[in-house]
Protein backbone atom coordinates (compact mmCIF):
# COMPACT_ATOMS: atom_id res chain seq x y z
CA UNK A 1 0.00 0.00 0.00
CA UNK A 2 1.38 3.22 -1.28
CA UNK A 3 2.06 5.94 1.51
CA UNK A 4 1.10 9.43 1.42
CA UNK A 5 3.60 12.18 1.60
CA UNK A 6 1.04 13.86 4.23
CA UNK A 7 1.60 10.05 6.29
CA UNK A 8 5.31 9.40 5.85
CA UNK A 9 7.26 9.01 9.22
CA UNK A 10 10.97 11.12 9.40
CA UNK A 11 13.76 9.89 11.62
CA UNK A 12 14.70 12.32 14.00
CA UNK A 13 18.27 13.72 12.84
CA UNK A 14 20.99 12.13 15.13
CA UNK A 15 23.67 14.70 17.01
CA UNK A 16 26.46 12.29 15.17
CA UNK A 17 24.72 13.27 11.83
CA UNK A 18 24.46 16.85 12.60
CA UNK A 19 28.35 17.28 13.18
CA UNK A 20 28.79 15.16 10.77
CA UNK A 21 26.38 17.75 8.24
CA UNK A 22 28.24 21.00 9.81
CA UNK A 23 31.92 19.60 9.27
CA UNK A 24 31.19 18.49 5.85
CA UNK A 25 29.87 22.63 5.25
CA UNK A 26 32.59 24.16 6.84
CA UNK A 27 35.42 22.04 5.10
CA UNK A 28 32.74 22.94 1.22
CA UNK A 29 33.40 26.45 2.11
CA UNK A 30 37.10 26.64 3.50
CA UNK A 31 37.63 25.09 -0.03
CA UNK A 32 36.04 27.53 -2.27
CA UNK A 33 37.16 30.84 0.04
CA UNK A 34 41.05 29.28 -0.70
CA UNK A 35 40.26 28.34 -4.43
CA UNK A 36 38.42 32.55 -4.42
CA UNK A 37 41.90 33.53 -2.94
CA UNK A 38 43.90 31.63 -4.85
CA UNK A 39 42.49 32.54 -8.37
CA UNK A 40 42.35 36.03 -7.31
CA UNK A 41 46.28 36.26 -6.27
CA UNK A 42 47.18 34.11 -9.44
CA UNK A 43 45.45 37.26 -10.98
CA UNK A 44 46.52 40.30 -8.89
CA UNK A 45 50.49 38.51 -9.18
CA UNK A 46 49.81 38.71 -13.15
CA UNK A 47 48.60 41.96 -13.09
CA UNK A 48 50.74 43.43 -10.56
CA UNK A 49 54.05 42.06 -12.79
CA UNK A 50 55.79 45.47 -13.53
CA UNK A 51 58.82 43.65 -15.30
CA UNK A 52 59.43 46.38 -18.09
CA UNK A 53 58.54 44.68 -21.16
CA UNK A 54 62.31 44.99 -22.84
CA UNK A 55 63.27 42.73 -19.93
CA UNK A 56 60.53 39.83 -20.35
CA UNK A 57 60.91 40.24 -24.64
CA UNK A 58 65.24 39.46 -23.72
CA UNK A 59 64.25 36.60 -21.05
CA UNK A 60 62.24 35.01 -23.85
CA UNK A 61 65.11 35.75 -26.30
CA UNK A 62 67.49 34.19 -24.37
CA UNK A 63 65.58 30.72 -23.33
CA UNK A 64 64.67 30.75 -27.09
CA UNK A 65 68.15 30.67 -28.33
CA UNK A 66 69.18 28.13 -25.63
CA UNK A 67 66.25 26.13 -27.15
CA UNK A 68 64.21 26.35 -24.13
CA UNK A 69 61.17 27.28 -26.73
CA UNK A 70 58.12 26.55 -23.73
CA UNK A 71 59.84 28.87 -21.69
CA UNK A 72 60.48 31.17 -23.91
CA UNK A 73 57.11 31.19 -25.12
CA UNK A 74 55.48 32.31 -21.79
CA UNK A 75 57.95 35.22 -21.34
CA UNK A 76 56.57 36.13 -25.43
CA UNK A 77 53.12 35.67 -24.16
CA UNK A 78 53.48 38.25 -21.08
CA UNK A 79 55.13 40.95 -23.49
CA UNK A 80 52.08 40.61 -25.38
CA UNK A 81 49.68 40.55 -22.64
CA UNK A 82 51.33 43.15 -20.33
CA UNK A 83 52.65 45.30 -23.04
CA UNK A 84 50.50 45.08 -25.96
CA UNK A 85 51.58 48.54 -27.08
CA UNK A 86 55.09 48.61 -27.24
CA UNK A 87 57.70 48.30 -29.38
CA UNK A 88 58.78 44.49 -27.78
CA UNK A 89 55.17 43.52 -28.45
CA UNK A 90 55.26 43.33 -32.26
CA UNK A 91 58.50 41.75 -31.95
CA UNK A 92 56.63 38.82 -29.40
CA UNK A 93 54.17 38.43 -31.45
CA UNK A 94 55.93 36.66 -34.72
CA UNK A 95 58.45 35.25 -32.28
CA UNK A 96 55.03 33.63 -30.75
CA UNK A 97 53.76 32.29 -34.16
CA UNK A 98 57.60 30.64 -34.58
CA UNK A 99 57.67 29.14 -31.54
CA UNK A 100 54.15 28.15 -31.40
CA UNK A 101 54.92 26.61 -35.74
CA UNK A 102 58.15 24.98 -34.23
CA UNK A 103 56.02 23.05 -31.70
CA UNK A 104 53.75 21.90 -33.59
CA UNK A 105 50.64 23.85 -31.71
CA UNK A 106 49.63 25.49 -35.44
CA UNK A 107 46.59 26.70 -34.42
CA UNK A 108 47.95 29.13 -32.16
CA UNK A 109 50.79 29.82 -34.85
CA UNK A 110 48.10 30.87 -37.23
CA UNK A 111 46.23 32.92 -34.86
CA UNK A 112 49.19 34.73 -33.88
CA UNK A 113 50.54 35.09 -37.04
CA UNK A 114 46.75 36.31 -38.50
CA UNK A 115 47.13 39.07 -35.36
CA UNK A 116 50.63 40.22 -36.75
CA UNK A 117 50.02 40.60 -40.15
CA UNK A 118 46.77 42.51 -39.35
CA UNK A 119 48.51 44.69 -37.17
CA UNK A 120 51.38 45.19 -38.80
CA UNK A 121 50.64 45.09 -42.44
CA UNK A 122 53.83 47.01 -43.39
CA UNK A 123 56.04 45.81 -41.31
CA UNK A 124 59.22 43.80 -42.79
CA UNK A 125 57.96 40.76 -41.00
CA UNK A 126 54.76 40.30 -42.78
CA UNK A 127 56.03 38.59 -44.93
CA UNK A 128 57.37 36.11 -42.73
CA UNK A 129 54.32 35.59 -41.01
CA UNK A 130 52.26 34.90 -44.31
CA UNK A 131 55.01 32.51 -44.28
CA UNK A 132 54.20 30.69 -41.08
CA UNK A 133 50.70 30.92 -41.86
CA UNK A 134 51.19 28.42 -44.86
CA UNK A 135 53.32 26.42 -43.30
CA UNK A 136 51.16 25.71 -41.07
CA UNK A 137 48.28 24.79 -43.38
CA UNK A 138 50.53 22.97 -45.08
CA UNK A 139 51.56 20.70 -42.46
CA UNK A 140 48.08 19.87 -42.15
CA UNK A 141 47.34 18.75 -45.35
CA UNK A 142 46.01 15.05 -45.50
CA UNK A 143 45.91 12.53 -47.79
CA UNK A 144 44.03 12.99 -51.05
CA UNK A 145 41.32 10.53 -50.05
CA UNK A 146 40.26 12.85 -47.35
CA UNK A 147 38.97 16.41 -48.13
CA UNK A 148 41.13 18.99 -48.87
CA UNK A 149 40.47 22.17 -46.43
CA UNK A 150 43.75 22.85 -45.37
CA UNK A 151 45.35 22.40 -48.96
CA UNK A 152 43.16 25.18 -49.77
CA UNK A 153 43.82 27.51 -46.88
CA UNK A 154 47.62 26.27 -47.85
CA UNK A 155 47.33 27.91 -51.22
CA UNK A 156 45.58 30.75 -50.38
CA UNK A 157 48.11 31.74 -47.61
CA UNK A 158 51.21 31.17 -50.05
CA UNK A 159 49.50 33.12 -53.00
CA UNK A 160 48.62 36.09 -50.41
CA UNK A 161 52.52 35.96 -49.66
CA UNK A 162 53.80 35.91 -53.27
CA UNK A 163 51.22 38.16 -54.79
CA UNK A 164 52.37 40.87 -51.70
CA UNK A 165 56.18 40.34 -51.55
CA UNK A 166 57.01 38.17 -54.67
CA UNK A 167 60.96 39.45 -53.85
CA UNK A 168 61.00 38.29 -50.24
CA UNK A 169 63.04 35.62 -48.76
CA UNK A 170 59.84 33.01 -48.62
CA UNK A 171 58.78 33.66 -51.87
CA UNK A 172 60.60 30.86 -53.71
CA UNK A 173 59.62 28.05 -51.35
CA UNK A 174 56.17 29.48 -51.27
CA UNK A 175 55.92 29.08 -54.87
CA UNK A 176 56.95 25.33 -54.80
CA UNK A 177 54.39 25.11 -52.17
CA UNK A 178 51.85 26.68 -54.54
CA UNK A 179 52.71 23.78 -56.92
CA UNK A 180 52.19 21.12 -54.59
CA UNK A 181 49.03 22.48 -53.07
CA UNK A 182 47.61 22.51 -56.65
CA UNK A 183 48.10 19.20 -57.53
CA UNK A 184 46.79 18.27 -54.39
CA UNK A 185 43.49 19.72 -55.08
CA UNK A 186 43.92 18.52 -58.48
CA UNK A 187 44.72 14.77 -57.65
CA UNK A 188 41.51 15.60 -55.20
CA UNK A 189 39.24 16.13 -58.21
CA UNK A 190 40.29 13.08 -60.27
CA UNK A 191 40.13 10.69 -57.36
CA UNK A 192 36.09 12.20 -57.28
CA UNK A 193 36.22 12.17 -61.13
CA UNK A 194 37.10 8.55 -61.42
CA UNK A 195 34.75 7.34 -59.33
CA UNK A 196 31.95 8.68 -60.74
CA UNK A 197 33.47 7.64 -64.29
CA UNK A 198 33.26 3.98 -62.44
CA UNK A 199 30.13 4.53 -61.68
CA UNK A 200 28.34 5.62 -65.16
CA UNK A 201 27.93 9.34 -63.72
CA UNK A 202 30.00 10.59 -67.17
CA UNK A 203 28.56 14.42 -66.54
CA UNK A 204 29.61 14.41 -62.94
CA UNK A 205 32.73 13.36 -63.99
CA UNK A 206 33.16 15.96 -67.06
CA UNK A 207 32.63 18.31 -64.18
CA UNK A 208 35.47 17.22 -61.91
CA UNK A 209 37.56 17.03 -64.89
CA UNK A 210 36.46 20.17 -66.08
CA UNK A 211 37.98 21.47 -63.05
CA UNK A 212 41.53 19.95 -63.33
CA UNK A 213 41.49 21.38 -67.25
CA UNK A 214 40.79 25.08 -66.30
CA UNK A 215 42.35 25.97 -62.65
CA UNK A 216 44.95 23.19 -62.50
CA UNK A 217 46.65 22.75 -65.85
CA UNK A 218 50.08 22.89 -64.88
CA UNK A 219 49.97 20.04 -62.62
CA UNK A 220 50.88 16.55 -63.67
CA UNK A 221 47.32 15.08 -63.50
CA UNK A 222 46.48 17.37 -66.64
CA UNK A 223 47.15 14.39 -68.96
CA UNK A 224 44.72 11.81 -67.42
CA UNK A 225 42.00 14.61 -67.30
CA UNK A 226 42.33 15.14 -70.69
CA UNK A 227 41.97 12.00 -71.59
CA UNK A 228 39.27 11.07 -68.64
CA UNK A 229 37.63 13.41 -71.09
CA UNK A 230 37.87 11.52 -74.15
CA UNK A 231 36.66 8.70 -72.30
CA UNK A 232 33.54 10.21 -70.76
CA UNK A 233 32.51 12.39 -73.77
CA UNK A 234 32.96 9.17 -76.44
CA UNK A 235 30.89 7.01 -73.69
CA UNK A 236 28.31 9.81 -74.04
CA UNK A 237 28.29 9.63 -77.89
CA UNK A 238 30.04 13.37 -78.12
CA UNK A 239 32.56 12.66 -80.24
CA UNK A 240 33.51 16.10 -81.30
CA UNK A 241 34.51 17.00 -77.84
CA UNK A 242 35.93 13.67 -77.54
CA UNK A 243 38.18 13.93 -80.82
CA UNK A 244 38.63 17.56 -79.14
CA UNK A 245 40.28 16.30 -76.16
CA UNK A 246 42.66 13.38 -77.47
CA UNK A 247 43.72 16.43 -80.37
CA UNK A 248 45.04 18.69 -77.13
CA UNK A 249 46.35 16.09 -75.24
CA UNK A 250 48.53 14.91 -78.42
CA UNK A 251 49.43 18.10 -79.20
CA UNK A 252 50.67 18.95 -76.02
CA UNK A 253 52.21 15.66 -74.41
CA UNK A 254 52.54 13.61 -77.96
CA UNK A 255 54.88 11.53 -76.29
CA UNK A 256 51.94 10.77 -72.77
CA UNK A 257 50.68 6.93 -72.42
CA UNK A 258 47.44 8.94 -72.01
CA UNK A 259 47.29 10.55 -75.58
CA UNK A 260 48.24 6.83 -76.89
CA UNK A 261 45.53 5.51 -74.92
CA UNK A 262 43.06 8.22 -76.02
CA UNK A 263 44.24 7.28 -79.62
CA UNK A 264 43.32 3.63 -79.56
CA UNK A 265 40.01 4.59 -77.67
CA UNK A 266 38.96 6.23 -80.75
CA UNK A 267 40.02 4.11 -83.22
CA UNK A 268 37.60 1.43 -81.91
CA UNK A 269 34.79 3.85 -83.09
CA UNK A 270 36.68 4.86 -86.44
CA UNK A 271 37.33 7.99 -85.45
CA UNK A 272 40.86 10.31 -84.89
CA UNK A 273 41.96 13.35 -82.62
CA UNK A 274 40.43 16.13 -84.51
CA UNK A 275 40.25 19.68 -82.58
CA UNK A 276 38.01 22.03 -82.35
CA UNK A 277 38.56 25.28 -82.05
CA UNK A 278 35.15 26.40 -80.52
CA UNK A 279 35.38 23.31 -77.44
CA UNK A 280 35.89 24.78 -74.42
CA UNK A 281 38.72 22.56 -74.08
CA UNK A 282 40.72 24.19 -76.80
CA UNK A 283 40.07 27.80 -75.60
CA UNK A 284 41.05 26.48 -72.23
CA UNK A 285 44.39 25.61 -73.91
CA UNK A 286 44.75 28.69 -75.42
CA UNK A 287 44.50 30.91 -73.12
CA UNK A 288 40.86 32.27 -73.27
CA UNK A 289 38.92 32.91 -70.63
CA UNK A 290 35.23 30.83 -70.47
Amino acid sequence: MDVKPAQRRHRPTTAKARGSRIFTALALSASLLVGACSTSSEEEDFASNDTPAGVLFNEGLALRNEGRLKDARVKFAEVDKLHPYSEYSRKALINLAFINYSLGKFTEAISAAKRFATLYPGNEDTAYALYIIGQSYHKQIPDVQRDQDMTRRALNAYSELVQRYPDSEYAEDARTKIRIAEDQLAGKEMEVGRYYLKRGLQIAAINRFKVVVLKYQTTRHVEEALFRLTESYYSLGVINEAQTAAAVLGHNFPDSRWYKDAYSLLKTGGYSPDEDKGSWISRAFAGINL
